[in-house]
């Protein structure tokens, strides 16, 4: 996705394989080593050498455009290539190529400079580079490397000249170094920030052209998202339009601005990531300190540093935690052990102390508040709040601030079990939304966009919408489907204005860190959809929209992408993220993200005494420590890592696709498989097929009502015979050593995160082959008893599939409004009488009883949540009347850990002479 490489390219190596620039540009560069060693061999005939000059010219003329946007090696060392390669000085070439490679492939030269030119000849014209010199000089050892783009359409004497120029302002206490790209026109910054993820900080002069002299098609269809037809734009308004989409497209960038244009008034409409504006020729020094400085915000960890610095001093310890300073380790004659395995750090940071430089989370004044704002300002929230025991309490946190009793609650069925329990505790009365089902591969899509308006709607004409008060839903799902967020808010703000989103995105946290994830992120749409209202061109197309809808029945809105009134309209999301799933931090990292227009005067007192409720008094400094590292590297390098993520997804699904072998046994599920196409508007089946090759998608990400995460891989058994379960825990744990988390009767699920590696890829296609050898090896020594049953298995896993079960209903005897047509539940009143044993009594799913009872006309309704493990969401909630498509589903269920059921006893449930019970009727409904 972000950077990609899709569709063929010029040349006799078809480069439809490639989705990620990245990877095209370091397969490159080995190819070009590889025939450079060819090349420079003495006993190659004249046929060979033609040979392999060809292919080097190839992959130069790949390489080439490509160069232009990184700073290593550079231009000029590749015009000294080209040189080599022109006066046929394979030797040479050799050398250079080779070191370039090293270098680029162990990242040396983000820590010294790299001599790539080993000697100055005096006939070589295209050596007359001063800027050579830049590549002898060693860097301190420690500093972090990055690199700069200059947009500014100067001579190569003139690039020369700034290079040189902030060269000269390096200070030895720097603690940051970096090289220099130049750009010439608004096209190449933009190809450039999104082909060279090392790029930093970007200064914008003024004077560019719009277009770009590179053709790379595969990059430039990327950037369809926005507008390139500003030939009519005025040219001082270039600079300003540029750092706008810079904005779109990497928000964490420096972005500096040179004018000649009246600089004050210039700084009154600069866009908020535009750090600093200079007025005609910057200045050196202050742009190298500005440059640097805004570095240093980013690379800033306040409560990490501060925990490192109290590990260091001497203290004394005479509080809680005989821990602390490693001491009940070390005086230890048992268990030294742990502090061998762990290490010292670990424990000279641990403590249960507030002060000595550190700060409370539960109160927080210092370094964690200032840690915790930082990650606002990385995740595009108003507050960010650290949790330390994961996003099962983060959720709940949310819910109980939000929600008090008689508030109705729209809830995602299938969403994880903490969202039903922070329910229950706030005593809200819960409607329940139903997925789209995906039958033949045993599980859930997402809630159509049509079935949360139809329920709001019902709610409105029951006359009960002003009772409404949060909508919650998984984004993305554990299979990886991805609502479309603006949407959803867009349409259901319409109806109920002041309707409060609480996206679940435990699975989605490293979203924030590319453009075409982002925009399906909670609190990048909020921020969209707030300056979207505000807006007067907004504001005629609501009025307009309003006169069209005048006299309208509901069928109609159902049909229509409604427009709130701008007048009414409250943007209020919350997101929870698993930090410690898809980004770096400790087991049980998590954070809370608010994009709240009513957080200070509505929820901040509540959302704090509900923070309280559930965070421990002791927390984990490890794990905020994590948090606030996890939020320098999402800043630093998080579009790179979601890069190399997708591109690790790709390729896997590249490779598995086309190999005959893999291809007989396994696939994984494509876009058609997993989203219908009623809610797929763009038409797309499918990101890679062997024919076309990579698909272009962003309209589908941009309009699609559900588009699917690239980076979650659904692996379909159907073929093999083998359960997901056992699949997974016979195969690939047991005998090859590979984890994940989630099954389905006929499916695995893989997923890449920012620390998966090409070498853990090719490990994982090389255990698929070995699978797929075996199963081979075995069905061609069956017997034919033997086949006939390996068929029947193939059979029961890719035909005999139970439908799943819709939410069934809540039982009268915890509705309040039994005669109303609304659906709403008092969850809470059956979970708490599930406390009462005699109110209570077991039904066997063995033994028939549950079934006789049914049969007999009673309506058993579940006094548990029951929840199979994972993916972690119920298929039953204490209150819901059990139907027979949800045992069906129960009893075909492969996962042996199912919370809330037993099987030796049976499905608790509510007894008769219970439920015949008149319950009073509560104060919310009174």
């Amino acid at each position: 996705m972000e950077g990609d490489i899709a569709g063929p390219a010029p040349g006799k190596r078809s480069l439809s394989r490639y989705y990620n620039a990245s990877q095209l540009r370091a397969d490159t560069w080995q190819r070009l080593k590889h025939y450079s060693i060819r090349l420079a061999e003495r006993n190659l005939s004249a046929r060979e050498t033609e040979k392999h000059r060809k292919a080097a010219a190839e992959a130069l003329g790949i390489l080439e455009p490509v160069e232009t946007y990184w700073a290593f090696p550079g231009q000029e060392a590749f015009a000294h290539l080209r040189y080599l390669f022109q006066k046929s000085d394979y030797d040479e070439m050799s050398r250079f190529t080779g070191r370039a490679v090293r270098a680029m492939v162990s990242g040396s030269f983000r820590r010294r400079k790299i001599e790539l030119v080993s000697e100055q000849r005096e006939d070589d014209e295209a050596h007359d580079y001063e800027a050579h010199e830049d590549f002898h000089e060693q860097r301190p050892v420690g500093r972090s490397y990055f690199e700069i783009m200059v947009v500014d359409s100067m001579s190569p004497a003139q690039q020369i000249s700034l290079r040189r120029g902030l060269h000269a302002m390096r200070r030895p206490e720097d603690a940051f170094t970096y090289e220099t790209v130049v750009v010439p026109s608004l096209e190449d910054a933009l190809i450039g920030v999104l082909l060279n993820p090392q790029i930093q900080s970007v200064i914008i002069r003024y004077d560019f052209p719009l277009k770009s002299q590179n053709t790379l098609p595969p990059v430039q269809r990327e950037l369809k998202r926005f507008d390139l037809g500003l030939q009519n734009a005025d040219p001082t308004e270039r600079g300003l339009i540029l750092a706008e989409m810079l904005g779109e497209l990497r928000p964490e960038l420096d972005v500096f601005l040179v004018t000649d244009l009246s600089v004050e008034e210039i700084a009154v409409r600069v866009p908020a990531n535009v750090k600093r504006v200079f007025y005609q020729q910057e200045d050196f020094l202050e742009l190298h300190l500005n440059i640097l400085r805004s570095i240093n915000k980013r690379f800033r960890t306040p409560f990490f540093t501060a925990l490192r610095e109290y590990s260091k001093q001497p203290t004394g310890v005479f509080h809680a935690m005989p821990i602390s300073r490693g001491k009940s380790i070390t005086k230890s004659n048992w268990i030294r052990d742990m502090g061998e395995f762990y290490g010292m750090n670990i424990f000279l940071a641990e403590t249960s102390a507030t002060s000595g430089g550190l700060d409370s989370l539960l109160d927080p004044h210092g370094p964690i508040k200032e840690a915790q704002e930082l990650a606002a300002r990385a995740f595009h929230s108003q507050h960010t709040y650290f949790v330390t025991n994961g996003t099962s309490t983060a959720n709940k946190v949310v819910v109980q601030s939000l929600v008090t009793p008689g508030d109705i609650v729209l809830v995602d069925r299938d969403c994880h079990k903490s969202h039903h329990y922070g329910i229950v505790l706030a005593g809200a009365e819960v409607v329940y939304l139903d997925s789209y089902p995906l039958d033949d591969f045993s599980m859930y899509g997402a809630v159509p966009l049509h079935e949360i308006k139809a329920r709001l709607l019902e709610l409105k004409a029951a006359g009960k919408l002003e009772r409404v008060k949060l909508l919650l839903l998984t984004n993305c799902t554990f299979d990886g489907i991805v609502y479309n967020v603006e949407r959803v808010m867009e349409e259901c703000l319409a109806i109920k204005p002041d309707l409060v989103f609480l996206w679940d995105e435990a699975w989605f946290a490293f979203a924030s860190l590319g453009p075409t994830y982002r925009q399906r992120t909670a609190m990048w749409t909020a921020h969209r959809l707030r300056k979207r209202y505000a807006s007067e061109d907004y504001r005629k197309r609501y009025e307009a929209q309003q006169a069209e809808l005048k006299g309208k029945d509901d069928a109609s809105l159902l049909e229509t992408r409604l427009l709130p009134d701008p007048d009414r309209v409250r943007v209020r999301a919350y997101a929870t993220q698993s930090t410690h799933k898809t980004l770096t931090s400790l087991r049980q990292g998590s954070m809370i993200h608010v994009h709240d227009q009513d957080f200070r005067h509505k929820v901040e007192d509540a959302f704090h005494e509900a923070y309280m409720t559930h965070t421990s008094t002791s927390p984990n400094y490890q794990i905020v420590a994590s948090l606030d590292v996890g939020r320098r590297q999402v800043e630093l390098e998080g579009f790179e890592l979601i890069q190399k993520q997708v591109e690790m997804a790709m390729v896997l699904r590249e490779r598995v696709t086309t190999h005959p072998l893999l291809a007989k046994y396994f696939r994984f599920l494509t876009v058609k498989d997993l989203i219908p196409a009623s809610y797929r508007q763009s038409g797309i089946e499918a990101y890679y097929n062997p024919e076309q090759g990579w698909t272009e998608f962003w309209e589908a990400w941009a309009n699609d009502e559900f588009v699917l995460d690239p980076t979650r891989l659904t692996l379909y058994l159907g073929l093999t015979g083998i359960d997901g379960d056992s699949f997974k825990n016979s195969y690939l744990m047991d005998k090859y050593g590979i984890q994940i988390n989630k099954t389905s009767r006929n499916t695995v699920l893989f997923m890449t995160n920012i620390g998966t590696t090409r070498s853990s890829v090719a490990y994982l296609i090389e255990v698929l082959i070995a699978i797929a050898r075996e199963l081979e090896e075995g069905i061609a020594d069956m017997s034919r008893a033997e086949r006939a049953m390996h068929d029947r298995r193939i059979h029961s896993l890719s035909e005999e599939l139970p439908p799943l079960p819709d939410f069934s209903r809540f039982h009268d005897r915890f509705r309040l409004d039994k005669e109303g047509t609304t659906p709403e539940g008092l969850m809470r009143e059956a979970f708490f009488l599930s406390y009462k044993e005699e109110a209570c009594e077991y039904l066997g799913l063995t033994d028939g009883s549950i079934d006789e009872a049914m049969a007999n006309g009673r309506e058993v309704v579940s006094a548990m949540f029951v929840i199979p493990y994972p993916p972690g969401f119920p298929i039953l909630v204490p209150g819901q009347v059990i139907s027979a498509e949800i045992l069906a589903f129960m009893r075909a269920l492969d996962v042996k850990e199912i919370h809330g059921y037993r099987p030796d006893l049976g499905l608790r449930v509510f007894t008769e002479a219970a439920l015949a019970e008149s319950k009073p009727q509560s104060k919310a409904a009174e």
